[in-house]
């Protein structure tokens, strides 16, 4: 389990993480959902250590990792936005390489190398350079050294960015995958990615938590109100005056269709007509047909929480972000990382 509480991250007079605060369970898939430059990358460097916080906690299965790093970042495994591969070594040397990194017994190193290029579908690749390899393969690669070592947490930074229709559907298996033995924490700007994979979606706007919830349960927190739909066998005057008889009578649209009349109907918050207008409908023997309610799509919520309207500026955390993925390699999860996470946590 992973616990944020009141994250902050500054570069210079610029906020790029303010005041966040959630709780990863086990067992889920999360995603991590903003437009470009809402401090997603820069949330997830902290999240994993690789960047220091000016204000806030980050505690990983209970240990702090500002504080703790080593315990902590035994727990994670991280693939960020620019994969952590070394191309002249072939794929075996690599892995092989990560696994003496974390710490993985040398007996049982190949045995590793095996079990996560059989879970990321990478074996018959192992003898080749990386620097020959599809970018779909490499993304692949990049998920494989984040599952050496078996750690319970996987946290991916835009896994399908650059990928091809079919690797983003492969890649998207491989996360529903892992989710049997893993927390997966993903970040993405693409709302059909989070809600194909995710369980719970954090919405990120501007430095800000703005919404976590599910997508479904995400529908509702539109200002927008829900629509009611309903197909009705019967007389368009008929329709209307059960309508306007309901006790909290709606504001409503009809359109005919021949004998059948369609219903639009606004359903404001914690008012639902449906049963009544079901029984009113069967007393006058008005045959319903279809009955059904909208809420507003997740690329509504989206706009609406995220000012979307308004145009996100670049700020420098891109570039922050961007080196601090980069140099959060694999290389720095070495015995002395413990040393310098505490440097700068002094600093």
């Amino acid at each position: 389990m992973i616990e944020v509480t009141d994250l902050v991250k500054r570069y210079g007079n610029h906020v790029a993480v303010d005041h966040i605060s959630f709780t990863i369970e086990d067992g889920k898939i999360y995603g991590l959902l903003g437009p470009n430059g809402a401090g997603k990358s820069t949330t997830m460097n902290l999240m994993t250590g690789y960047l220091c916080a000016n204000e806030g906690t980050v505690t990983v299965e209970g240990h702090d990792i500002f504080k703790q790093p080593k315990e902590a970042k035994k727990h994670i495994g991280y693939l960020p936005e620019i994969p952590p591969l070394y191309e002249d070594m072939t794929v075996r040397e690599y892995l092989r390489f990560v696994c003496e990194l974390k710490n993985v017994a040398r007996e049982k190193i190949e045995e590793e190398i095996q079990r996560i290029t059989a879970k990321t579908g990478t074996e018959e690749v192992l003898p080749r350079l990386i620097r020959n390899l599809s970018k779909g393969y490499k993304q692949r690669i990049g998920i494989a050294q984040a599952l050496a070592g078996s750690p319970k947490i996987i946290i991916l930074d835009e896994p399908t960015v650059g990928l091809d229709p079919l690797q983003i559907i492969e890649i998207r298996e491989l996360i529903r995958e892992l989710k049997k033995e893993h927390t997966v924490i993903l970040s993405s700007h693409i709302l059909s990615e989070v809600s194909a994979v995710c369980d719970e979606i954090l919405i990120i706007s501007k430095g800000k938590l703005v919404a976590k919830d599910n997508a479904e349960h995400l529908g509702t927190l539109s200002t927008g109100k829900r629509e009611l739909h309903a197909l009705i066998k019967g007389d368009r005057e008929a329709v209307a005056k059960i309508l306007d008889g309901l006790t909290d009578a709606p504001s409503y649209e009809l359109e005919e269709k021949e004998d059948l009349v369609q219903v639009n109907a606004g359903m404001e918050e914690g008012k639902d007509f449906r049963e009544e207008l079901f029984y009113a409908l069967a007393e006058q023997k008005l045959p319903l047909l279809e009955m059904c309610v909208d809420h507003a799509s997740l690329e509504e919520v989206f706009i609406e929480l995220t000012g979307q309207d308004e145009p996100v500026p670049k700020a420098e955390e891109e570039t922050a972000d961007t080196e601090a993925s980069v140099a959060g390699s694999v290389a720095e999860e070495t015995d002395a990382e413990e040393t310098s996470g505490k440097e700068e946590v002094q600093s």
